[in-house]
C-alpha cells in the first residue's frame, strides 16, 4: 500500500510537501493580481481619420466600406462603430471571452486590408489602426501646472512625448491614451476675401503647402562611382520640414515673372496652436492632462502601478519649472484593500480551524499534523493557477477561504483513527498509521471523489458566468486534491513521527469545561432527534414551509452579476443636445465640477470636455468627469459612501 511506504520513508513525504509549497510560493510572487478574473470578451478596435470630414461622410465612406469586409470574420460575436464630426472612426470587433486577442487580430486586419483600397486617399495617408482594445483602465496619470504657467495644450504635448513612451514600455501596460489629447499643430486661418482678390482657392494653398514643406533626400557629392582622384564625400543635407511660423508664413502660393508672389501670409493669419480644439482637460478646475493607463489582462496590476510611480519620479527630475504629476484614479488601492481584506480573512479562517481542531482533538501533537497539512494544500494550489494562466482575484481567494474547512477533513480522519488504535488496541504510532490506512485510504479516496463530483461540473458552465465560476471551482478542486495526496502520504507519516499515546486523565481544564458543555449539547441534540424522528410527518411540513419563505425571499431579493462596491471613484459621462457647441459644454462641465468638488467625501475631480468615455470619440457636446474620493477610513459617515454620493449627485445634476 502506498501510505506504507511513506510511513516507513517520512522524509520523502516531507520532501514531496515541501516542493509542493516552494513551488507554490515561487507561483504566489509571478501570478497576475486582479479583482476578478478576466471575463471580458476579446475586443478589436479599427481607428482611422478622415480629416475635415463630418460625421456622416466619415460612416459613408469609411465605416461602411470596412465594416463589409470584416463583418462575419472568424469567431466574431458583434461589430459597433462610432463616427465624430472631427473625421475619427473607430469601429470594435468583439470576440468570446478567452479567445486569442492575438489571432483576432490577425484575422480582422486582413479583412481591413481588404476595404482599405476603397477608403478615401486622405483616410489612407492617415493609416488605419487595427488593435487589440484593453477595457482595463489601471490608472489615470494627471500631469498639470500648480501655478498655473502651462496650459492644456502645453501639458497634452509635454505628457505625449516625455511620458507616454516611457509608460508604454513598462513590462504589463497593454495600452495608453491620453484623454482628449490637443497635440500642437500649425494653424493656418484663411482670409477668403483675399483669398478672391488674388483669385485663389482653399486647393492652391494647400498645394503649396505640401509642395514646399516635405523632407528631401538630396543625396550625396562624391559618391561611387566617381574618380580614382575623389578624395572627400559629402553628405547633402537641405532644409526639411518646416518647424516655425514665419518659415510657413512665407510659403509663396504664386509666383509671376515679374518676381511678384503671394504668400500664405498675405492671405492668411498663422500660429502655432491645437490640431483640434475639441477637448480641454481640468484637475480640480485647473488645467491639466490626463494619461490613461491600461494594462494586460495577464499583467499584475499592483506591480504595474509601482513600475509607474518609479518611473514618474524618475522622470519628474527633469521636470521644468512648476510642472508636477499626480496619481488620483488609480484601482490598485480598491484591489489592495479588497485582496489585503480576503487575505486577513484567510488566515483567520486558518486559525480558527486550527483552535476548533485543538479544542476536539485535544493534543497538541495531534493538532500539528493538520497545522502542517492545510499550508501544503493552499499553498500548492497557486502552483496550479500559475499553469492555468490563471490570477491571484477575489474569486480564487473566496475559493481558498471555503476550501479550507474542506482539506483539513482527511488529516483529521486520519489523526483521530490513529489516536482511537492507540487507545483502543495499545499500538505504537507507527503500526496505529499503518493499520490506519488500511482502514481509511478508500473512505479518503470516496470523499475526495464526491467533492470533485461537487465542483468540477461547475467548471464547465457557459458565458461570463462559467469564465468567473471556473476558477472558483478550480481552485477548490485542486485544493482537495492536495489534501487527499497530503492524507495519503504526509498525514501518515506525521502522525508516525509525532503521536504518542495520550491519557485521558489528565487535561487542561478548558478541555474538561468544554467536554462537558459539547456533551450536554450533544445530550440535547439526540434527545430533540429522538422526538422529531417519531413527528416524521410535522418535519416535513416544517421542512416544506421552509422551503417556500426561502423561495420567496429569493425571489424579492434584488439580482445581479456582481455586488456593488465602494470602490473610491465613480466616472460621470455627459452629453448634451447634438447641437451643443463646445463652450456650453465647458461651462455644464465647470458648474458641475464645482457641485461634486462641494460633496462631502470627494477629494478631487478631473473632467474632459469634447470626449466621450463610453465611445471613445471627440464631439463638442460629450463631456465626462471622474470623482474620486477621500480614503475609505477617512469616509464614516453614511452620507460618505460611494453610493449615497452618486444617489446625491444625480438630485443634483437633475434639478
Amino acid at each position: 500500500m502506498i501510505s506504507q511506504f511513506f510511513i516507513d520513508h517520512p522524509r520523502f513525504a516531507l520532501v514531496i510537501s515541501i516542493v509542493i509549497t516552494f513551488v507554490g510560493l515561487i507561483a504566489i510572487y509571478v501570478l497576475p493580481v486582479s479583482q476578478y478574473p478576466n471575463i471580458t470578451p476579446s475586443q478589436i478596435q479599427i481607428s482611422a481619420m478622415y480629416p475635415g470630414a463630418d460625421a456622416a461622410t466619415v460612416m459613408k465612406t469609411v465605416v461602411q466600406p470596412i465594416e463589409s469586409q470584416v463583418n462575419g470574420v472568424k469567431n466574431m460575436m458583434y461589430i459597433s462603430s462610432t463616427s465624430g464630426d472631427d473625421g475619427s472612426a473607430n469601429i470594435t470587433v468583439t470576440f468570446p471571452a478567452g479567445s486569442d486577442g492575438d489571432i483576432n487580430t490577425v484575422n480582422v486586419m486582413n479583412r481591413v486590408n481588404i476595404a482599405e483600397p476603397q477608403l478615401p486617399s486622405e483616410v489612407k495617408a492617415q493609416g488605419v489602426t487595427v488593435k487589440e482594445k484593453s477595457a482595463n483602465m489601471l490608472l489615470v496619470i494627471n500631469l498639470y501646472s500648480p501655478n498655473g504657467t502651462y496650459d492644456s495644450i502645453y501639458l497634452s504635448n509635454y505628457i505625449n512625448i516625455y511620458i507616454r513612451d516611457e509608460i508604454m514600455r513598462i513590462h504589463g501596460v497593454g495600452d495608453s491614451a491620453i484623454l482628449g489629447a490637443a497635440d500642437y499643430a500649425m494653424r493656418i486661418w484663411l482670409d477668403p476675401d483675399r483669398l478672391a482678390n488674388f483669385h485663389m482657392t482653399v486647393d492652391d494653398v494647400i498645394t503649396a503647402i505640401k509642395n514646399q514643406n516635405i523632407q528631401v533626400a538630396a543625396g550625396a557629392i562624391g559618391e561611387a562611382p566617381i574618380s580614382d582622384k575623389q578624395i572627400f564625400r559629402y553628405t547633402v543635407q537641405t532644409q526639411g520640414r518646416m518647424t516655425n511660423k514665419t518659415e510657413f508664413e512665407n510659403i509663396i502660393i504664386r509666383a509671376a515673372e515679374d518676381g511678384a508672389n503671394v504668400k500664405i501670409k498675405d492671405v492668411a493669419t498663422v500660429e502655432l496652436g491645437a490640431e483640434n480644439y475639441f477637448s480641454q482637460s481640468t484637475l480640480n478646475g485647473k488645467p491639466a492632462s490626463l494619461l490613461a493607463v491600461y494594462q494586460l489582462n495577464d499583467a499584475n496590476g499592483l506591480q504595474i502601478a509601482d513600475a509607474c510611480r518609479k518611473k514618474l519620479e524618475e522622470l519628474k527630475k527633469d521636470f521644468p519649472a512648476d510642472l508636477d504629476y499626480s496619481i488620483q484614479y488609480d484601482t490598485t488601492k480598491f484591489i489592495s484593500a479588497s485582496i489585503d481584506e480576503v487575505v486577513k480573512t484567510l488566515f483567520e479562517a486558518v486559525f480558527l480551524v486550527i483552535l476548533v481542531t485543538w479544542l476536539f482533538l485535544q493534543d497538541w501533537r495531534s493538532t500539528l499534523v493538520p497545522t502542517i497539512a492545510i499550508p501544503v494544500s493552499l499553498i500548492g494550489t497557486f502552483a496550479a493557477l500559475q499553469v492555468l494562466g490563471y490570477s491571484i482575484n477575489l474569486i480564487t481567494l473566496f475559493g481558498l477561504i471555503l476550501a479550507i474547512g474542506i482539506v483539513v477533513d482527511d488529516a483529521i480522519v486520519v489523526i483521530e483513527n490513529v489516536n482511537r488504535l492507540m487507545a483502543e488496541d495499545h499500538l505504537d504510532a507507527r503500526a496505529a498509521a499503518k493499520k490506519t490506512m488500511m482502514q481509511v485510504t478508500g473512505p479518503v479516496i470516496a470523499t475526495t471523489l464526491v467533492l470533485l463530483a461537487m465542483f468540477i461540473p461547475v467548471c464547465f458552465l457557459p458565458g461570463i458566468t462559467g469564465e468567473m465560476y471556473r476558477q472558483f471551482g478550480v481552485t477548490i478542486s485542486v485544493a482537495v486534491t492536495i489534501s487527499s495526496i497530503n492524507a495519503l502520504s504526509l498525514s501518515p507519516a506525521l502522525c508516525a513521527v509525532l503521536l504518542r499515546p495520550t491519557s485521558s486523565g489528565h487535561k487542561f481544564f478548558i478541555f474538561r469545561w468544554f467536554n462537558a458543555i459539547f456533551e450536554r449539547i450533544s445530550g440535547g441534540y439526540a434527545r430533540i432527534v429522538t422526538v422529531l424522528v417519531r413527528k416524521a410527518v410535522l418535519v416535513l411540513l416544517a421542512y416544506l414551509v421552509l422551503m417556500g419563505v426561502t423561495w420567496k425571499i429569493y425571489g424579492m431579493l434584488p439580482t445581479g452579476f456582481i455586488p456593488n462596491e465602494d470602490q473610491g471613484a465613480f466616472m460621470v459621462n455627459v452629453q448634451l443636445p447634438d447641437a451643443a457647441a463646445s463652450p456650453r459644454t465647458a461651462r455644464i462641465v465647470q458648474e458641475a465640477a464645482q457641485i461634486m468638488a462641494k460633496t462631502p467625501g470627494v477629494a478631487s475631480v478631473m473632467t474632459t470636455t469634447g470626449f466621450s468615455i463610453i465611445t471613445g470619440n471627440n464631439a463638442s457636446n460629450n463631456a465626462f468627469m471622474i470623482g474620486v474620493l477621500k480614503d475609505w477610513k477617512d469616509r464614516t459617515a453614511p452620507q460618505e459612501a460611494q453610493e449615497a454620493i452618486i444617489n446625491y449627485l444625480r438630485g443634483q445634476f437633475n434639478t
